[in-house]
């Protein structure tokens, strides 16, 4: 409806006011492009900076994999062999709580029962820690506070994957 009305409303103008509104015409046009270019222009960028940083996510995916494949293609790490409750022996003589280790017996394949009497708490953390890293955990374990501050009874048992 407008665009059959706008050819009779232009001819009905002077042509002075034809030539005003031709010009608002060309520079309504120009505006329009300054404003699709310049919009253009800042999602451009936003798109270069955004393929530069998912290159780098690429190449640490590619950096990931290839270890993850290098990982996969080496052999499982075994547990470290030997008698058990001498490793637990060993570790609880070594950090100095063989005093207060009043029970280590075997539970089991691979299993021990172990109750501390009095011990510090954070001495007995630092020992389980030990124990991690011989691939020797705490399957289960009741660890209760004592009247003097600090220390703890602890009791539970230990497990080492079959194998070790």
């Amino acid at each position: 409806m407008i665009a059959v009305k706008a050819p009779a409303f232009i001819a009905s103008r002077s042509p002075r006011e034809r030539r005003a509104l031709a010009l608002l015409g060309c520079v309504l046009a120009v505006a329009l492009y300054a404003v699709l270019v310049a919009s253009a222009h800042q999602a451009g960028t936003q798109l270069r900076a955004g393929v530069a940083a998912l290159r780098a996510q690429a190449a640490t995916l590619e950096q990931q994999a290839t270890e993850y494949g290098r990982l996969r293609a080496l052999p499982a790490p075994r547990a470290p062999g030997g008698d058990l409750r001498a490793q637990v022996q060993a570790q609880t003589e070594a950090a100095g709580l063989a005093r207060a280790l009043t029970r280590l017996e075997p539970a089991g394949a691979n299993q021990l029962q172990f109750t501390f009497g009095a011990v510090s708490f954070s001495d007995w953390l630092a020992w389980q820690k030990r124990l991690e890293a011989l691939s020797v955990r705490v399957d289960n374990c009741r660890i209760e506070a004592l009247s003097t501050p600090g220390l703890v009874s602890v009791s539970g048992n230990l497990g080492r994957p079959a194998g070790g």
